[in-house]
């Protein structure tokens, strides 16, 4: 660049360089020019100009600055720089900056924040203006549509017909139409000439993510209860009703979708008071869609949601409640306050790893980022403390400053993983790529435990836990969407025990009672007392009309019947107690099938109880695959068993030698099914002549035949080992 300067200036020449207004005074060398030879002259009018600005008249020599400017402040001074060098006289051109860049003495100034953010004062919302509530209902009945009207109201987002559930921000959310991740937003609205701040957390609906439910309402006092006004109560209705109430919230019912031509608003207030105990007179209508009514359950959160229960002056205080990686700024954490205050370049240090941090960025989201001075005690916003760790950012956490410790906060009860599954990379060289992504993604989504695995076939790999099927897809979904990564997943089972009767097993284990989370660990009976499999008490509410082909379905399923309720003349709650591995895998999908989508159904940990438990291999020309063994209950051996190797059948693709499928207890064969090999027509060139010259082709075929199945190798399809343990519903 100095070269540059000696080709293009003459000496006494004014001209900007790096925010200074400076003159060419000649120069042999280009190295002396940057160091010494590009300053005002002491005196000048430029010089005066500068001091009136308040900036310096020279610019240090060879002093390096920390710390470094991000992306958009190396862009925004490369720009500011360009502009001055083209500037030949200080009083001929003022700083030409972008649009996005400050003006006057603050020209030089660094950028760390996103550009055009400014940062917001939220000294102004004391803890008796804040309200901290989440929205809760069954899956499809409205929670997303209600949190764009109440965004649009507080005027927290510009009101545009595109505004269709701006909270589900996962391209998986997207294009399934559900919401799977708790969203928070903060929202500011003047109520009777006072300024309240709104903290909304906006909860997922399907019995597979209740654990983001539980924990959003530990950063909340109040619940906003949606029902939907043509369908009323459903299962997951009921369950997240029963969390808030266990959690002694506030609750306020809200009956949405009224608009609709089949609505019956009055059908469900009785409803809500039969089943919650609720006065009908405390439900609020809306149309969500619409935005009917929806100012009233802003003025409703104000007078029944009681503001946090806190004080400024405690120590600081904040619960972690969730958190994201992001590439450049480390951890992201999502923070409740409930004690204190928290600003850029306090020192924190986290309850769980005892490690110390320096608060880079404070911030609300609404929805985006929305950096602040400070976060006050009954607040919900973010925080950005140099983390580059996954691990550092536990969910649950308690966060406090340095040398003020405080009690840590109860946090939450770990969730109980309801399916198991192996995950393998397809390709081996993968392996610490994969790793890395299901540690960022499990920082997201801490519902998911994860156990080191092995496979002869598939090699290195995890078992996972999750708390359905539909979570299981939606993780696999999300990991090749956001990191690009492509896996193996095994069948699905549920997690067993076995009680020990081998004093060697019991040594071996140091204890009695084992969990199996893979059927490949499936002890023999000889060494084992008791078989224990997982149970659940499921909530079924279903119109009447179809109670008697989901009364066989459930029968079907080995389930016993414990309650039933008619929450009306129309609608009916049955309570069953379900064996999990009965469930888990297609019942939903079954039981929407019977009632052409009415039912709903709902379930809840149940504990173990004993059952006559076989392991089934499956075998592939007379291979065992460890991948598809399956525990299953002995009176279902053979159906379960035909099923699989029918499924299977299908699911392979067809190879140039005979495939025997068959399923296997022990050394006893209980089905099979055999799949036909491409065959080539070897004999289209016999025309005429004697039988024997066809005899020797097909001969010779089935010799290589039968030497290519020896030899052969079976491919099983990613896909299939969730496609084969799916049970058609009239099986």
């Amino acid at each position: 660049m100095a070269r540059g300067y000696g080709h293009f200036r003459k000496p006494g020449e004014h001209f900007r360089c790096a925010g200074r207004c400076v003159q060419w005074r000649g120069c042999s060398s280009p190295r002396r020019a940057v160091g010494s030879c590009l300053f005002p002259r002491r005196g000048s009018e430029e010089g005066r100009a500068r001091c009136e600005l308040g900036l310096p008249s020279a610019p240090p020599r060879c002093k390096r600055v920390s710390p470094a400017p991000s992306a958009m402040a190396l862009a925004g001074r490369t720009a500011m720089w360009w502009a001055r060098l083209r500037s030949p006289c200080p009083c001929a051109a003022p700083l030409c900056l972008p649009p996005w860049l400050p003006a006057g003495p603050a020209a030089c100034e660094r950028l760390y924040s996103s550009p055009g953010k400014e940062k917001l004062d939220m000294s102004t919302y004391p803890v008796e203006n804040i309200r901290n509530f989440s929205i809760i209902a069954h899956v499809d009945h409205g929670k997303s549509t209600l949190a764009d009207r109440l965004l649009e109201i507080t005027g927290t987002i510009s009101k545009t017909a595109r505004n269709k559930q701006v909270l589900d921000k996962l391209q998986v959310e997207r294009e399934r139409g559900i919401t799977v991740k708790a969203q928070s937003a903060s929202l500011f609205y003047s109520h009777e000439g006072v300024n309240y701040l709104l903290n909304l957390i906006d909860t997922p609906g399907h019995v597979d993510f209740s654990y983001e439910v539980s924990r959003s309402l530990s950063a909340c006092q109040g619940v906003v209860l949606v029902v939907d006004a043509n369908e009323g109560i459903q299962a997951q209705t009921v369950a997240n009703f029963y969390l808030a109430f266990e959690a002694q919230l506030a609750i306020i019912p809200v009956i949405n979708k009224i608009d609709l031509k089949h609505a019956d608003p009055e059908r469900v207030e009785k409803q809500i008071e039969k089943v919650f105990d609720i006065p009908t007179d405390e439900c609020v209508r809306i149309s969500a869609k619409q935005g009917t009514n929806v100012e009233k359950v802003l003025q409703k959160i104000i007078e029944k949601i009681p503001p946090p229960q806190c004080n400024t002056a405690d120590p600081l205080k904040a619960l972690v409640f969730d958190s994201t990686f992001d590439h450049y700024r480390g951890v992201i954490a999502n923070i409740a306050l409930f004690g204190g205050e928290i600003q850029k370049g306090h020192k924190i240090v986290s309850a769980h790893t005892k490690k110390r941090y320096e608060v880079n960025e404070v911030g609300i989201l609404t929805p985006n980022e929305q950096p602040t001075l400070k976060l006050y005690a009954g607040q919900v916003g973010y925080v950005i403390a140099g983390m580059k760790e996954v691990t550092e950012a536990q969910v649950g956490d308690t966060l406090f400053l340095y040398k003020q410790p405080v009690e840590p906060l109860p946090g939450f009860k770990s969730a109980k993983p309801m399916v198991f599954a192996g995950m393998y990379p397809v390709d081996q060289t993968e392996y610490n790529n994969l790793k890395s992504a299901l540690e960022k993604l499990t920082l997201n989504d801490s519902s998911v435990t994860i156990h080191r695995d092995s496979s002869l076939a598939l090699g290195a790999g995890w078992r996972l836990g999750f708390l359905g099927l539909l979570h299981m897809e939606v993780f696999n979904q999300r990991l090749e969407q956001e990191y690009n990564m492509s896996v193996i997943l095994t069948a699905p089972t549920v997690p067993y025990k076995a009680i020990l009767s081998s004093a060697k097993l019991i040594k071996e284990h140091g204890k009695a009672e084992i969990t199996i989370i893979n059927p490949a660990q499936f002890p023999d009976k000889i060494s084992v007392s008791e078989y224990l499999e997982p149970t659940v008490l499921g909530t079924i509410v279903t119109p009447q009309e179809y109670i008697g082909k989901i009364i066989v379905l459930c029968q079907d399923r080995r389930a016993v019947q414990k309650d039933i309720l008619y929450i009306d003349e129309h609608r009916v709650m049955l309570k069953y107690l379900f064996p999990l591995n009965e469930i888990v895998l297609d019942f939903y999908d079954a039981l929407k099938s019977l009632s052409s989508g009415y039912a709903s159904f709902d379930y809840e940990d149940a504990g173990y109880q004993a059952a006559d438990l076989i392991k089934m291999d499956i075998l592939l020309n007379g291979n065992p695959v460890e991948e598809l063994a399956t525990i299953t209950h002995s009176d279902k051996a053979y159906a379960t068993g035909k099923l699989l190797c029918e499924r299977l059948k299908d699911a392979i693709p067809r190879q140039l030698f005979e495939i025997a499928i068959q399923a296997a207890i022990g050394k006893r064969i209980i089905a099979r099914e055999t799949l036909k090999a491409y065959r080539k027509n070897v004999v289209a060139k016999c025309y005429g002549g004697d039988i024997t010259r066809r005899m020797k082709l097909l001969k010779r075929q089935a010799e290589g035949k039968k030497l290519m199945r020896k030899i052969g190798n079976v491919e099983v399809p990613r896909d299939a080992f969730i496609r084969v343990l799916k049970r058609e519903p009239d099986k």
